[in-house]
């Protein structure tokens, strides 16, 4: 059915995409309804020691937490159950397993250490976690480690599937003093920090005017 406000301008999804390299095909979690708000934190890396003339000196970049809540209704859905057989089946559970593997190592990679560790070998495969980045508009683009997840489940179908929940998201913004070079997420790290340094130089730029007659130089 057509908008009845065929004017009215598109409200961009953020959304969570997660890579388990080598794995190029991507796990995607688009927020059904965008968060209403989102918390940010940054703390700065004080650099210790030093002299007088080191006070203003950082140790790389702040530390950047954020936190934000993730609603999901699987009721749309279920009204047009011929064309959601998955949901009908399982109600909200494979959006919600997506939300928790980002926090689990790869399962081959956790299968083949089992394999190992039966047949008594010494070596062990690392298990990181999935590569993720934040996606909220054009202008914040972030790598982050999920801290944490708290999920809510707050309706549920006959099968006890849950059919609307919440999702607490802690995430840890990963910095390039996080992450090696040669990782994708090191570079869409500096995307968003050169894109940080032009939009603070607009700031700069429509600000000056209006404060010239009090600056100390």
């Amino acid at each position: 059915m057509a908008s009845e406000f065929p004017r009215s301008p598109r409200i961009l999804k953020g959304a969570l995409v997660a890579y388990q390299l080598p794995d190029l095909l991507p796990t995607i979690i688009v927020f059904q309804y965008n968060p209403e708000e989102m918390s940010r934190n940054l703390q700065g890396r004080v650099s210790s020691g030093g002299g007088r003339g080191d006070a203003n000196r950082t140790n790389g970049p702040p530390s950047e937490s954020i936190s934000l809540s993730v609603e999901i209704d699987a009721t749309d859905q279920l009204e047009n159950p011929g064309e959601n057989g998955t949901v009908v089946d399982n109600g909200l559970h494979p959006v919600i397993a997506a939300l928790e593997g980002l926090m689990y190592p790869s399962y081959p990679t956790v299968i083949a250490n089992q394999v190992l560790a039966i047949a008594g070998s010494a070596m062990i495969l690392g298990e990181p976690s999935p590569l993720a980045l934040l996606i909220w508009g054009p202008k914040r683009v972030l790598p982050v480690h999920i801290a944490s997840v708290s999920i809510t489940e707050q309706a549920f179908d006959t099968s006890l599937n849950p059919t609307r929940a919440k999702a607490d998201l802690s995430l840890k913004v990963m910095t390039y003093r996080d992450l090696d070079v040669t990782n994708p997420a090191y570079w869409v790290y500096m995307a968003a920090f050169t894109q940080k340094e032009v939009l603070s130089a607009m700031n700069t730029i429509g600000s000056v005017q209006s404060i010239k007659q009090v600056l100390p130089f």
